[in-house]
């Protein structure tokens, strides 16, 4: 058995509302890692760092000045996080950041870089704890989309599922853009047209709450960020024109493994997506897009027989978008699994810092593209030389989330 390690796992989504942290206790022991959560926390960005941030977004142009800048305001706001996190759930003995995604490269279907804002110097200064980062860039570099890295959390999370049911299990996760894993029971011999039979498949499915923020902003003349308990597509009417003009868009045709961002769902998208067309009135576009987000995430769920998905993500807070998904899907929360669907992500970027730390790979190929098994991101220092402990003996091939009466 491994030593108990104590992570700070904290990152900024796409939708860029503040930043995501979450302290656990991780030990792992004959193939299984098993997860204490200790706390979760939510910090808004400055407001102006957070415009800053939207403005340098593609297509609008950023310097290089702004960039350097804006890496090093996000470390400081991410290294401020964590020592929110520890004075309220106890010292931490590493971090790991997934940092502030600003630029996703795809051309022609394949990753060729992935950017990612949060200099870890700033954050192991401040904290004196050891900063692993930067853990999407060598998933890429080995032929993969570095994304979704959920598919490391939930491949291990929801291998028990699949095995008890005898049927696939689906992880969704509902941020800017919107994700899905899934894993197939262990003996499972059916198979699709993209991927082997037992293969763990993960991407992104297409926009989450991205167009639907834009759009919010944009009909309430940039006073609402979201839409807010749905209430504007709730009040709407799907425009069947706008939708099958958006469902075209040959991203959701084409195979995974795949992967998107705002670099393709952004303004200037959903401005030549509404050219040409009879007006749409502001509640029916929040409508539409409500459908655009449900009907892609379905139709993704359905090429791999799930039927049921524990979803996490901002979007679980949108009624109106979790009664479009329950038309389709058997919808549940992360919670039922042991981990909130509000910080999920921040306790699979524990999960991804763990396997880091102990020299194990924390990516999945068969989800991402990878040519193979990766350990991922880099180590910057905290106060203390580094001492890395003894990569384990077997594989990680299972997570159990435990409570603290269960490990103490």
């Amino acid at each position: 058995m491994s030593p108990s390690l104590r992570i700070a796992g904290l990152l900024s989504g796409t939708s860029v509302d503040g930043i995501d942290v979450a302290i656990a206790e991780l030990t792992g022991s004959d193939g299984e890692l098993v997860l204490t959560p200790c706390g979760q926390w939510e910090l808004p960005y400055p407001d102006e760092l957070r415009t800053r941030l939207l403005a340098a977004l593609p297509p609008a142009p950023c310097s290089a000045e702004e960039l350097a800048k804006l890496d090093t305001l996000v470390g400081q706001a991410f290294a401020d996080a964590v020592s929110h996190a520890e004075e309220r759930a106890g010292t931490v003995d590493v971090v790991a950041s997934l940092g502030q995604t600003v630029f996703h490269w795809i051309d022609d279907g394949r990753a060729l870089g992935t950017l990612q804002l949060g200099q870890p110097a700033w954050i192991a200064e401040r904290t004196g704890r050891p900063v692993v980062s930067d853990l999407r860039v060598r998933d890429v570099a080995a032929g993969g989309h570095g994304a979704p890295l959920a598919s490391t959390l939930d491949a291990l999370l929801l291998r028990t599922v699949a095995d008890r049911e005898g049927a696939p299990a689906a992880a969704l996760n509902i941020g800017g853009i919107g994700n899905i894993t899934v894993v197939p029971p262990t003996h499972s011999e059916a198979g699709d047209d993209s991927g082997a039979a037992g293969d763990v498949l993960a991407y992104d499915t297409g926009p989450g709450n991205a167009l639907l923020d834009l759009a919010a902003a944009r009909v309430t003349g940039g006073a609402a960020r979201s839409d807010v308990d749905g209430a504007l597509a709730t009040a709407g009417t799907v425009r069947t024109d706008l939708l099958e003009r958006l469902l075209a868009d040959p991203y959701y045709a084409a195979p995974p493994p795949k992967s998107t961002g705002k670099e393709h769902f952004h303004s200037t998208y959903l401005a030549a997506a509404l050219g040409g067309l009879p007006p749409v009135g502001d509640t029916d576009l929040l409508a539409t897009l409500t459908e655009l987000t449900a009907v892609t995430i379905a139709d993704a769920c359905a090429r791999h027989g799930a039927t049921t998905v524990y979803a996490s993500g901002g979007g679980v807070h949108n009624p109106a978008l979790m009664r479009a998904l329950g038309h389709r899907l058997t919808v549940r929360r992360s919670d039922e699994l042991g981990l909130p669907a509000d910080a999920k992500e921040a306790y699979l970027t524990a999960v991804l810092g763990w396997l880091s730390w102990h020299g194990a790979a924390g990516n999945v190929p068969s989800a991402t593209g990878a040519r193979g098994p990766r350990v991922l991101g880099s180590i910057t220092p905290g106060e203390r030389p580094l001492a890395l402990p003894t990569p384990p003996t077997s594989p990680i091939s299972r997570l159990r989330v435990a409570n603290s009466r269960e490990t103490r």
